[in-house]
This record gives C-alpha cells, structure tokens and sequence, in this order.
C-alpha cells in the first residue's frame, strides 16, 4: 500500500459560508492540474534584467524534466489517475480520473457546495474541499501543487462603477496620455499587449464603435481560450473585460491584444497568466485587474503564481496587476491591513490608484491624490505583504515593516483609479463611467508596450530601474509623487508610499531615464 506525503502549503480552509448542496458522485470525471518541480531555479539575474531568455531555453533549463512527467503518469497510473495533457516549459500537467479515484490520488475528501463568489456575492455550486493534499511517496518534490480539486471561486474584479450624484469628471481614456505624458511618436506598434480575464467577454462591432467614437483605429483584439473557458459576452464581468481592452486600446492603439479566458478558480488564474506569458509572440505586457486578499489563497497556489510571474520576468514580460479597491484592508473585515494577491508578487508591477482633477483636454492637473474616501464609494489597496519578504530593490524605499520580517510593499506605481475621477467606456451598448484599479493595470500595460516601443527591446521586471534613486521622502525620476490622502491604515508622503507607490507616470521623463540607464 502507497505511503502518502502531504504537499507543502496545500492546506485549505473551508469556503466562507459554505453550505451543502447534495451528494457529489463519486464516479463523476473531473480535470485537475498538477505543477511539477522545475529543473532548476531561475537565476535571480535573469528574473531581475536585464537580459532575457528565449521560450525554447526557458523550457529547456527550467521548465519540468520530462522524466519527472514519466514518474508521475506511471505513480498516478497506479492509483486510476491519468495525465492527459502536459506543458513542460510552464510544467503544468492536466489530469483526470473520477472524484472518487482523484481524492484518493491526493489524499483528500471532495463535497459539493455553495459558497458565495467574491465577484458579486451570489452563491456558487462547486467542489470543495479542506485540509492537507497528499501524494504518494514517490511524487515527494516532484508534484509541488495539485490546484483545481477544490474549484471555488478565487477572485474578483478590482473595478468600481460611477455613481451619478458623486461624479464629477470624466476622461476618455486616450486623454490619460496628456495627464501622464505618454512618450509622443509611440502607440505599441509592433508589441503585443496580454489580458488576463476570468470572466465575462466582448463583441467586435462594440469596439470598433467605441474606438470610432475616440477617432482611433480599432486594435487588434484576439480572444483566447484557456482550459475551455472562452469568450461570453453577456455576463456581469463584461465591464472588466471592456474596461480593460477600452483603456488598453485607447492608450496603446498600435499594440495587438490577446485577451485570455480562464475559469475563475485558482487552477484558471495560473492557467491564464502561464498560457500569456508563454505564448508566441512573446508579449511586452500583461495587464491582471483580478486578485483577492493573500489570505484567500492557498501557500502552494500563491508560490506557482508567483514563479509563473518570474517566468514571465524571465521571459521579458511586465506584468502589470491592480492593487485592489478597498484600501488597506482590502475587504477582509477584520480591521487589520491586507494586501491583495497577485499584486503583492515581487514579480508583479503593483497598480494603485489616485483621484485626479485635470483639464481632459490639455491635460494639465489641477490635483491628484489618493483614491479613497466617500466619492464613489471604495478606496486604492496597499499596504505590506505578509506572504513575501521585502525585496533588494525596495530596501531604500522606506517600506515599513509589519512585524519582525520586513515585507514586499505594495503598491509599486499608480494611476487615476477614482470612479469619481473615472475614465468613459462602452459597456453592452451603453456608454458609462468606471473606475477602480482595475483602469490602472491596463494604463500601466500600454504604458509598458510605448516605452518597449521607443526603447526596442524588452523591460521585463522594470522595478529595480523604477526604483533607482527611491529613498525615504524621495521619489524616482519618472514619477509625479502624491503626498495627499489615505487608504485607510496608510496615508500618502513625500517618496513611496503604502497608498500610491512612487507616484503616477511622467511618461516622456521615464522613457529618458530608462534611456540613459540602459545606456549606462
């Protein structure tokens, strides 16, 4: 008989207000991934940059062994579990068997449930499942995670609507790159922009009409289908999905986007960011308005998570991720600060927002400063991740420390997130003002593809550029600081702060002082 070895970090906790709904036939087939160990480590150079590395050695180097794969179909194959489909360079491993067979292989105890989505709070059926994953001895450190036994709803959206009476102003996206001086001559010619979406979808003739009406040509837009999720227009997350290809498209018009569809589950998410980051044409930027408190998430699902993200450093992928939209708790409710995954990654470019007051048409700014407080209700995330450690690169920004290990600060950057302040988009027919980090992410990522643009040649994980000369009370060159407001626990300074990061884009300053770094 098998001698079973739990997976580190596997340990779940039950579903929020989970309640039974019914027997789960145990003869049922169902789909799941296994994450295999990597060759070996990805050098902390090559993550960091400059230098990048081609899919063919990514895979080759630090991708699975194929005899790991061999190991597992042959362990598995013993226990009535088959791998059906495997991908060495990102080492994902789809495999299959019934319930019954599938909580044995694992070692677990699979119900049925229905627990509230945190995308909109309406109960959701789905399996379920608490406590340690197991495998067979054999599989010890080879099987890293198994994500999707379990397919609760993982994520949510970070965007807010309008409300008419708080409302203020409003800008068509393209008029953010006056406000943020994006670099001139440049519009993502020749990059290719990535989405992640968990839900929700778009219909072509809404975007031309759209992009008509900011007299811009119509990008090109690619919808992609991960794990049989697939485009769906006519679902609640169309907002996010328009949002993000509306502010995208509007800031980077020359950029191809690729837009991925995943289910929203922990095993979707990872499938998601690994299917973009690893595609061909190799993306300059990948924009994520979707993530949930670190608590939500499992250790071995935030660890896969975050290595996809240094693959995609690697790679030369700048992955760009909404910081959240309720402020330094981030929705948890317990009354102490939160971060929100995945933008706490060290491997994520992490997106606040701020509530700005411009003329839309000159783009000059009268004030900006934190986003939070009644208008519209929500407020910008950040704070200091108790998952991650605080990396080199922000060791002389002032992060301060939530405990006796110092911790990643988040935000890195920001952008108008405020729905008061909000950008005017197209959503199913009707023309409406949203808000929300959700904005910023996208922003960020168009940002990205002009800069490549202009520079020829990837970025990658820009942080230790972006945070070049970033002290206590000092900002880098770049960035327009914001000293005024508060998310909560946090409150804007001179320098990085826990509310906007570094500050908003001074685009045309930042592509010089990459410029002259690069040149270095």
């Amino acid at each position: 008989m098998s001698r079973f070895i739990p997976i580190p970090g596997s340990e779940r906790l039950a579903a929020a207000e989970a309640r039974p709904v019914g027997p789960l036939d145990g003869s049922m087939p169902i789909e799941a991934m296994v994450m295999l160990r990597r060759r070996a480590e990805v050098p902390r150079e090559l993550i960091v940059g400059p230098e990048t590395i081609s899919q063919a050695e990514l895979a080759e180097r630090y991708g699975a062994d194929p005899a790991d794969v061999e190991l597992v179909r042959e362990v598995l194959g013993r226990h009535r579990v088959q791998v059906a489909d495997v991908d060495l360079a990102s080492r994902r491993a789809k495999v299959t068997g019934t319930v019954d067979d599938m909580a044995a292989a694992f070692g677990t105890r699979l119900s049925q449930v229905a627990s509230p989505d945190p995308a909109g709070g309406a109960p959701v059926e789905h399996r379920h499942r608490e406590g340690p994953l197991k495998v067979p001895a054999e599989l010890e450190g080879v099987v890293v995670a198994v994500l999707g036994l379990d397919d609760r709803p993982q994520a949510r959206p970070h965007l807010r609507h309008a409300e008419a009476e708080a409302r203020r102003i409003s800008y068509k996206p393209s008029q953010l790159a006056k406000v943020y001086k994006f670099p001139p001559g440049t519009d993502g010619s020749g990059q290719t922009l990535a989405i992640a979406e968990l839900g929700g979808g778009f219909r072509q003739p809404e975007l031309a009409t759209y992009f008509e009406s900011l007299g811009l040509p119509t990008p090109r837009v690619t919808a992609v289908s991960v794990g049989g999720a697939r485009n769906h227009p006519g679902e609640d997350a169309d907002a996010e999905v328009l949002l993000d290809i509306e502010v995208a498209g509007a800031l980077a018009p020359g950029a191809e986007q690729k837009v991925y569809f995943a289910h929203n589950t922990d095993r979707g998410f990872v499938s998601a960011v690994s299917a973009a980051v690893h595609a061909t044409p190799t993306p300059a930027a990948l924009s994520i308005s979707w993530g949930a408190p670190e608590i939500d998430w499992t250790e071995q699902a935030r660890t896969v998570f975050d290595e996809a993200l240094a693959d995609a450093a690697a790679l030369g992928v700048t992955v760009c991720v909404a910081a959240g939209d309720d402020g330094s708790g981030d929705g948890v409710g317990d009354g102490l600060p939160h971060t929100d995954f995945p933008a706490s990654s060290p491997h994520a470019l992490a997106c606040g927002g701020t509530h700005l007051e411009a003329d839309p048409a000159t783009g000059k700014v009268r004030s900006e400063r934190v986003w939070g407080g009644a208008d519209g209700g929500g407020a910008t995330g950040g704070g200091v991740s108790e998952a991650f450690r605080l990396p080199a690169w922000q060791d002389t920004a002032g992060v301060p420390h939530n405990g006796s290990a110092p911790g990643r600060g988040v935000p890195d950057v920001s952008g108008v997130a405020d729905p008061a302040t909000g950008y005017e988009v197209l959503v199913n027919g009707r023309r409406t003002v949203i808000g929300g980090t959700s904005a910023v992410a996208p922003l960020w990522a168009a940002l990205t593809c002009r800069l490549v643009e202009a520079l020829g040649r990837p970025l990658g994980m820009m942080h230790p550029l972006l945070y070049a000369g970033a002290e206590p009370g000092r900002t880098s060159r770049g960035f327009r600081e914001i000293i005024e407001g508060s998310n909560g626990a946090f409150r804007a300074a001179h320098g990085w702060n826990a509310c906007t990061g570094l500050g908003v884009p001074d685009g045309e300053e930042l592509l010089a002082s990459l410029r002259e770094m690069s040149s270095g």
